[in-house]
């Protein structure tokens, strides 16, 4: 049921919940299937305050858990169920008047996010191949298999990537918000306003407005590199809310900093490729200074995409600020996270480490070789493209019409 007085909030709410007549006031149902393996999280989710939102037959838990192995949740216990879970996405699918694409949201860390989340990713894929697929993913993981068989599937299968590192949200959490010991809620309200900021077009009319599609369009210049950082302004000490009065040249120059970014890595080692500003509240679209930010910092964007970073201005700001701003980037220092996870992957692959856990359950030592190998090839495109430069692309042509 909707509580509140803007037009503006519910103008598209039939974007991501299905409108409910009743007796009553209209009830809105989110159209989102929720699923795990084993059913702890999701009873969790039911008992909770926010239980009674969704509809009861959009759970579907298995019996025995995936066990943290990524075979278990790709080729066991996932596949047994993949058909009744497609089932309840298609009946939410067919309630949709025009469907853009889907949002998963995923861990890369245990067998059923990373391993039923890659099954379901490929199936997504095969079933709906005109359709955008984007998702969440939590990465690095304790458990380097699970990621990088993850990141295999994703490289493949997924159209946008939005990645989010557990070391940077601790890091946000303890650094600038000052909370000693943070609990998953305060690390999941990070996340939530990410996600809040980059669904704020789909859901908010506004100016320079930008749907899935259009955010792709501007933001994957090569199909493989779809990787994106995501970052969010302004993050602060809720004691200091009385005195915290950005600009918006300020807001734009935060969402640019490393210490605001959902991803530990660090921009100044790596180029941008393309990004998109997402400004909420009161901004105009002269403000956003974002061209100046780039002349400023010219060697942190490569000069052979022109105009490479959009702005999408909605009017409606985040509830509790008067102003935010969220940013996508695609930038080629992502390689860094990549390369965390395979020097800790290479080292327990060379020994065969935990490796019967996963042939047991029918996978072949070959599909690590090649995970291995596509993530190497993924870390050389981003340093090939961070490298490139428009004298070499001229040079090239010159040599090709020699020829």
């Amino acid at each position: 049921m909707y509580v509140g007085k803007d037009p503006l909030q519910i103008e598209r709410a039939g974007v991501y919940f299905t409108p409910v007549e009743s007796n009553g006031p209209t009830k809105y149902v989110p159209r989102s299937v929720q699923v795990d393996l084993e059913s702890g999280v999701c009873n969790h989710l039911r008992s909770g305050s926010l239980g009674s939102l969704f509809r009861p037959d959009t759970f579907f838990t298995g019996e025995s858990g995936a066990g943290n192995n990524w075979a278990k949740g790709y080729y066991t216990e996932g596949a047994e169920l993949i058909d009744s879970i497609l089932e309840i996405v298609r009946r939410q699918t067919e309630a949709c008047e025009a469907l853009q694409g889907f949002q998963i949201i995923h861990s890369l860390g245990g067998g059923t996010g990373a391993g039923l989340g890659s099954l379901l990713l490929s199936k997504l894929r095969e079933e709906y191949p005109d359709r955008m697929l984007q998702t969440f993913s939590i990465l690095p993981s304790p458990n380097p298999y699970n990621a990088l068989l993850s990141i295999h599937q994703l490289v493949d299968n997924c159209d946008l990537t939005i990645c989010i590192d557990n070391e940077a949200l601790y890091d946000i959490a303890g650094r600038t918000l000052k909370i000693k010991n943070p609990s998953f809620d305060d690390l999941n309200q990070l996340i939530s306003k990410v996600m809040c900021g980059v669904s704020t077009s789909l859901r908010f009319p506004g100016q320079l407005n930008g749907d899935m599609r259009k955010l792709g369009m501007n933001l994957i210049p090569f199909p493989r590199l779809h990787f994106l950082m995501p970052s969010f302004a302004p993050f602060y000490n809720p004691k200091d809310k009385a005195f915290q009065k950005l600009s918006v040249s300020e807001l734009t120059s935060s969402l640019f900093d490393r210490r605001n970014l959902l991803v530990a890595c660090d921009p100044r080692f790596g180029r941008y490729l393309t990004a998109a500003c997402i400004f909420r509240g009161k901004v105009s679209s002269n403000d956003t200074s974002v061209a100046q930010l780039q002349r400023k910092n010219s060697n942190l964007f490569v000069e052979w995409i022109p105009d490479n970073v959009s702005v999408s201005l909605c009017s409606v700001p985040p509830v509790g600020q008067p102003q935010a701003g969220v940013a996508l980037a695609n930038s080629t220092c992502i390689q860094e996270l990549f390369k965390r996870n395979l020097t800790q992957f290479a080292v327990m692959f060379k020994r065969r480490a935990f490796l019967h856990w996963y042939t047991g359950e029918g996978m072949d030592i070959m599909e690590f070789s090649e995970a291995e190998s596509n993530t190497n090839d993924l870390i050389a495109e981003y340093q090939q493209y961070q490298e490139a430069s428009v004298e070499e692309e001229e040079e090239e042509e010159e040599e090709a019409a020699e020829q």
